[in-house]
């Protein structure tokens, strides 16, 4: 029973009474208010498994609560599902094409897209490398022409690709847009004065101004050439310094057309490098340090979010793609003169986050040890410093709202933290030590309620008490929903094991691929991608010729709203690109004894 409904009488007709003679805070028109979406298709695949088929499509967020199913193979209904948004067909073709319908009131609705057709537990999109030496990177999606359909964008790394701390040339970085049939849509060539890297290049792939296509967005600069063969700035321009790096030279913004790969804008980089020394050395390494993600600043649309550095001055701006042009919503600087980041130095991770973390329907931006508001403020900081991972999720159903843990780099400070993400308070945390450099958080054991945490140099398992809670996984990098329960998985390289307090079970080994970003050993990309609610995961093959996406095959009797229009999931899909790549979370838990999941509210065009 809701609070209000235990008060007497006479107090909510007083309270009633003053909220009509009193302006309505703004942040609950906000927090009731739906954001906007994706128009997704049904996600629909076939996948061969054995003798049959596993059917799986995407119960959406505009979907009635209630709406059940008619699957078709063919022409042929063959089954009515309620229950569930997967079936497995028993017995059926391997080339078999499946349709399905939504059942609302007893009626069908509108026939879906016909399925995509996996082969043996994966789906082969052909990619075309850039030339020799390249390697397939990181990975986002998109619908980028407004017909439901996701399509991939993709980095490619030359071989000589260089960490921050590294001098010497590399070779150019590009970028792809693909259907999922192989289709190449467009290229973009970063040119020679964007250093190819894992903190250099971050890009993001959203539906901006809402007109039903993604844009894509990323730091460009004097050489760089868009999808219709347009050079940006000037194209005989070379900043490069002896050791390889850039430290002068002007530096951009720009918006693509998701379509056709075309500049729509180009603006400055906000903000720009200035004196090189002032972000923690003078030979280029901490500059250069650039991380970017989108949040509903306003609780409605969406806001590009671009940031450069970490280890000592941090900047965040935010930027609002309206009318096909950028405008600045705002800039936060721990430089700044203003009290908005003032003691804020020195808190970033190789990552962020966004979620609204204090529930006023707005989002914020998790930056390591501190958090900034949804107008450009400083929310909080731990003081604590950076990090290399962190998570933000409701990783405790017996707590409201979301929950954040991080690790720590420096010797000084706890090795990790579980904070409540609201005010920053530490909730609990570990002894420090050590640069500890890998951090997880969720429910990967259905033996306890909530969610686990562990890390690379903590030898044990953590509960949401911060209590030792058993055997630490063998893996501490990712996490996937692949299997038939809500329990999450360990992905690690190319491999899928499930906890187990006495020891991990292989569920895949993937052949023929490889995974990204040198140790990290991260996916291309992992998320709810295609079929019901579990996840895929996208690996190169080892060729560099296709990009495989692997998806579950097992039938779960779990019916949850399409992760894609959880917007907080959704953001995190975007940003998983972004420095060392983290797996999503959505704004609801979801794990072992989860309760039903609110339906999503936003709206689509």
């Amino acid at each position: 029973m809701a609070p209000e409904l235990r008060r007497p009488l006479w107090i909510i007709v007083l309270a009633a009474l003053l909220a009509a003679l009193t302006t309505v805070p703004a942040e609950a028109h906000r927090a009731a208010a739906a954001r906007q979406a994706e128009r997704l298709d049904r996600g629909l695949i076939g996948v061969r498994s054995g003798n049959g088929n596993y059917v799986g499509w995407r119960l959406l967020g505009t979907d009635p609560p209630g709406a059940a199913f008619a699957l078709y193979r063919g022409t042929t209904r063959i089954a009515t599902v309620a229950g569930s948004t997967n079936h497995w067909d028993e017995g059926a073709p391997a080339g078999a094409s499946y349709t399905v319908r939504p059942i609302v009131n007893g009626t069908e609705g509108p026939s879906s897209e016909p399925s995509l057709r996996f082969g043996d537990g994966y789906l082969d999109v052909p990619i075309q490398p850039p030339g020799s030496g390249y390697s397939a990177n990181d990975a986002s999606v998109g619908d980028l022409d407004g017909d439901g359909r996701l399509e991939i964008v993709l980095k490619w790394d030359p071989s000589n690709s260089k960490d921050n701390s590294q001098s010497g040339f590399t070779g150019n970085v590009h970028i792809d847009a693909y259907r999922l049939n192989g289709a190449r849509l467009w290229r973009l060539d970063l040119g020679r004065n964007i250093r190819a890297g894992q903190h250099y290049t971050q890009f993001q792939v959203y539906d901006y101004d809402g007109d039903g296509r993604a844009e894509v967005a990323m730091k460009t600069a004097d050489a760089t050439v868009d999808g219709t063969g347009r050079v940006i700035g000037d194209a005989g321009a070379d900043h490069r310094n002896s050791s390889g790096y850039i430290l002068d030279g002007p530096e951009y913004l720009t918006m693509f057309d998701g379509r056709t790969g075309a500049a729509l804008q180009t603006v400055d980089y906000v903000p720009p490098r200035g004196d090189v020394s002032d972000w923690g050395d003078s030979y280029g390494n901490r500059v250069d340090r650039f991380l970017a993600g989108t949040a509903y600043l306003d609780g409605v649309r969406p806001s590009l979010i671009m940031a450069r550095g970490y280890y000592t001055r941090s900047v965040i701006a935010a930027w609002d793609w309206r009318d096909g042009r950028f405008t600045r919503r705002w800039t936060f600087d721990t430089d700044s003169s203003t009290n908005t980041g003032r003691g804020f130095d020195g808190q970033g991770s190789h990552s962020l986050s966004v979620g609204d973390v204090d529930q006023d329907g707005r989002d914020e931006i998790v930056y390591g040890a501190m958090t900034v508001d949804d107008d450009g403020r400083g929310l909080w900081t731990t003081r604590t410093g950076h990090g290399d991972a962190q998570h933000l999720g409701d990783f405790d159903p017996a707590r409201p709202g979301l929950e954040y843990f991080k690790v720590s780099e420096s010797t000084g400070q706890p090795s990790s933290l579980y904070i409540e993400p609201r005010d920053g308070r530490i909730l609990w945390s570990t002894s420090a030590c050590c640069d500890n450099g890998r951090g997880v958080a969720g429910d990967i054991w259905a033996g306890r309620l909530a969610s686990e945490f562990w890390s690379a140099s903590v030898p044990e398992l953590r509960s949401v008490t911060g209590n030792n809670a058993g055997r630490k996984p063998s893996s501490a990098n990712f996490l996937v929903w692949w299997d038939d329960d809500p329990v999450r998985e360990l992905l690690d390289g190319t491999r899928i094991d499930k906890y187990g307090p006495s020891g991990d079970t292989r569920l895949l080994t993937a052949q023929g691929v490889h995974s990204n970003n040198g140790t990290k050993a991260v996916p291309s990309l992992s998320g709810d991608l295609l079929g019901d609610w579990r996840e895929e995961v996208v690996w190169p093959t080892t060729d560099n010729t296709r990009l495989r996406i692997h998806t579950a095959r097992q039938v779960t009797g779990r019916k949850l709203y399409t992760l894609l229009h959880d917007t907080q999931y959704r953001t995190a899909l975007a940003w998983q690109n972004s420095g060392y790549n983290q797996p999503p979370h959505p704004s609801f838990f979801l794990g072992d004894g989860m309760s039903t999941p609110p339906q999503p509210q936003i709206y689509v065009r």
